[in-house]
């Protein structure tokens, strides 16, 4: 039991709900007297939400004080685990109409092995990478525990729970729970021929919650996406998707040469897709330019706040034209405050490759 960062985070508690003295005073001598620390259910609510807020590569931090928390602490069994999670991708995804969320699950006991709840695999064959790149390693490990993909670019993952030191859990996700978008263009026609498409909701569920000296090893959370996530990066980038030069030919670009500058051409035009798709299947989704705007108001409410806005410069600024928006030419202190979301050592896949 951290005793200094529970202090802490109770104080930073006591002053933001503008409680009184006494309260923390009872409070932390009852964490004494227990020689424990357990969040209450409003304790862990503000924490995972100024989590949120301290996160220091998110962009799209205005809207911190939304996240609905689920709090699953009291579930050990696989299976239990898993329904939490399908509540929390149902909930989340809301018919498309994106609703931030998080599971917080006992902490030092249950382990998600996924990166994200939901995740396209990627398979090696002899004509190169069919799928996502990214998800090789963690394909051959669901492959390992008995799962099946159907072999196309876009099969989702199961989902894979450890709890303790049990050996993991596999489970499929039911496709009603998967809301995916295909990916149109609104004067090329023949876009739908690339056959791409997305799902609509990223629930990151490699981060682990640190909050008041507790680490949370399981906190899937999610947003909603920002279109250069998925037009700019998870379809655009070469050890990705790298789906660029296909969109190039289709719409006629002469990739011969780099001074044409067919690469960006494409790269708006995919973007340009993926914004108008999400748009017309009604699934929620923000560009780049109109996030940083909100940035700006998250900055503006901060400091009227008295609270110093800390950012990871290189994160903040989207992937396209960055300099055209404000964030590329703002410095911004990449400090790191608690309670926050950690990158955590993966799990150990070395018994399933």
């Amino acid at each position: 039991m951290d005793l200094i960062e529970i202090e802490q985070f109770l104080i930073q508690y006591k002053e933001e709900m503008d409680l009184s003295d006494e309260w923390y005073r009872e409070r932390i001598g009852e964490i004494k007297d227990i020689g424990t620390f357990k969040p209450t259910f409003d304790e862990l609510t503000f924490g995972t939400r100024v989590a949120w807020r301290n996160s220091n590569r998110c962009i799209g931090r205005l809207f911190w004080k939304s996240l609905h928390v689920f709090d699953e602490r009291e579930l050990e069994d696989e299976e239990e685990i898993f329904k939490a999670l399908l509540r929390h991708i149902e909930y989340a995804t809301n018919n498309g109409k994106i609703k931030p969320a998080i599971t917080v699950f006992k902490p030092g006991v249950v382990r998600i092995w996924n990166e994200q709840i939901i995740r396209y695999a990627g398979y090696e064959t002899d004509n190169g990478v069919l799928g996502d790149p990214s998800s090789i390693t963690f394909t051959k490990v669901c492959q390992a525990l008995g799962w099946l993909g159907e072999g196309t670019h876009f099969d989702v993952l199961p989902i894979v729970i450890q709890v303790n030191n049990r050996t993991p859990v596999m489970f499929e996700i039911p496709k009603e729970y998967v809301l995916e978008v295909p990916i149109t263009h609104p004067q090329f026609e023949k876009f739908h021929e690339l056959q791409l498409k997305w799902y609509a909701v990223p629930i990151i569920s490699n981060l682990k919650l640190s909050l008041g000296g507790i680490e949370f090893q399981a906190a899937p959370f999610n947003g909603w996406y920002m279109g250069t996530e998925i037009g700019a990066r998870n379809l655009a980038d070469v050890d990705r998707y790298n789906i660029l030069p296909k969109v190039a030919e289709l719409i006629g670009l002469n990739t011969t040469s780099n001074s044409n500058l067919w690469k960006d051409r494409a790269l708006v035009e995919l973007n340009l897709a993926v914004l108008h798709s999400y748009k017309e299947k009604g699934v929620s989704i923000v560009d780049h330019h109109t996030a940083a705007q909100q940035f700006k108001v998250f900055d503006q409410l901060e400091k009227e706040s008295n609270r110093e806005v800390t950012g990871d410069w290189k994160w903040l600024i989207p992937p396209m034209s960055p300099a055209a928006t404000h964030i590329f030419h703002q410095p911004i202190p990449n400090i790191i405050k608690k309670p926050n979301y950690f990158y955590q050592k993966a799990p150990n896949y070395d018994l399933y490759l």
